[in-house]
């Protein structure tokens, strides 16, 4: 038998040993955290193009690439042309009407039509930006010169907002490399995230774990990019056949601003103020202005019919996790809130359902 004091020693060494067990552990992981930390980034983009793009590499497994690694090279090589020609096209699209246009201004020939005298009775804004719009066409120089700060500020936020471009595209298209890498290896890492999953949660709710995760990440990615290729499309066609200026270039603004879940109104209103300004009120831009303006607003009615099929969580919390994780973190956080909130979910309703029934037993004894 141990004396009190012993015990209590052997009490405190045992504590301590603990202690010093936790903190070294403790150590470590902030160690590990910190040289991982500038991956992090990147590595959530490439765990979320594997999820996304696995079923296609499962499919040309299936009927034409008998390797992984195979199929999974030529999905790569494939998304990265995807990516590459359209931005290139959109580079040139957008550098030559540029040059053309400073061109223009060097050489004295750019003029501003004046404006219709129907801008004027515009409600609220009318009068002020017909005043505007004459100062600008007949003394150009004089308005630049009066806005020139601005000017200059906006100029060094559009060089800013295209170098970021430019620098998403670079790590989207590294994101995509290693992207093929994990799916090269996909069983292997189902069957590790079924054992992470089950580590952490028990082995009946692990693997019911990772299947919604996985199918939240894909309903998500298949329900915003469909849902915002679907508005390109519906109000790309109208520009193109309203005969837009830069038709093709705006559209790719609407996918754009539906992929970052930004309201497409952000574009479409100004093309409708565009198409006023210089037409006139008739019927047949009254029709357009409705129909454009309705296709901008199309996304609030598909979401809910699109986002989250397939998950075995109600649309709501989804919906509310992609909006949610969108606002605190950005892109990725539009994938990474939904997966947080629908497994939260879960968790919270398995927790409430596993109770243990103390109630019913009690009144069958009372009985």
């Amino acid at each position: 038998m141990l004396s009190s004091s012993s015990s209590e020693r052997w009490l405190s060494r045992g504590l301590l040993d603990v202690l010093i067990r936790a903190g070294l552990i403790a150590v470590l992981a902030i160690a590990c955290f910190r040289v991982f930390y500038p991956f992090l980034n990147l590595m959530v983009w490439s765990l979320i193009l594997a999820v996304t793009l696995y079923p296609l590499q499962v499919g040309l497994k299936d009927k034409l690439i008998s390797k992984d690694g195979h199929a999974a090279t030529l999905i790569v090589l494939i998304a990265i042309a995807i990516i590459i020609v359209p931005a290139y096209l959109l580079g040139a699209a957008i550098v030559e009407p540029v040059q053309q246009a400073m061109g223009t201004v060097e050489s004295g020939e750019f003029q501003i039509p004046p404006p219709a005298e129907s801008v004027a009775h515009w409600p609220l804004v009318g009068q002020r930006l017909y005043d505007f719009w004459s100062q600008a066409a007949t003394d150009l120089t004089g308005v630049a010169q009066k806005f020139a700060p601005q000017l200059k500020d906006f100029g060094v936020a559009l060089l800013k907002a295209i170098a970021g471009v430019g620098s998403g595209l670079l790590m989207f298209s590294v994101a995509l490399i290693i992207a093929g890498v994990i799916m090269a290896y996909g069983d292997k890492g189902h069957r590790s995230a079924v054992q992470i999953a089950s580590r952490i949660s028990g082995p009946e709710r692990g693997p019911r774990i990772t299947q919604l995760c996985t199918a939240t990440i894909r309903a998500v990615a298949q329900g915003v990019i469909g849902i915002a290729f679907i508005q390109m499309l519906l109000v790309g066609v109208a520009f193109v056949i309203k005969g837009i200026p830069g038709a093709g270039l705006l559209a790719l603004g609407v996918l754009l601003l539906g992929i970052m879940q930004l309201p497409a109104t952000l574009i479409t209103v100004p093309v409708i103020v565009f198409v006023f300004a210089t037409e006139g009120v008739s019927v047949v831009a009254i029709i357009f202005s409705i129909y454009v303006f309705v296709a901008g607003l199309a996304d609030n009615v598909l979401k809910p019919l699109l986002l989250g099929r397939g998950v075995d969580v109600p649309m709501p919390v989804v919906l509310i996790g992609a909006l949610g994780g969108m606002v605190t973190g950005g892109i990725i956080g539009l994938f990474v809130g939904p997966v947080l909130l629908a497994v939260g979910y879960q968790l919270f309703w398995q927790w409430v359902e596993d109770q243990p029934q103390v109630a019913s037993s009690d009144d069958s004894g009372q009985s």
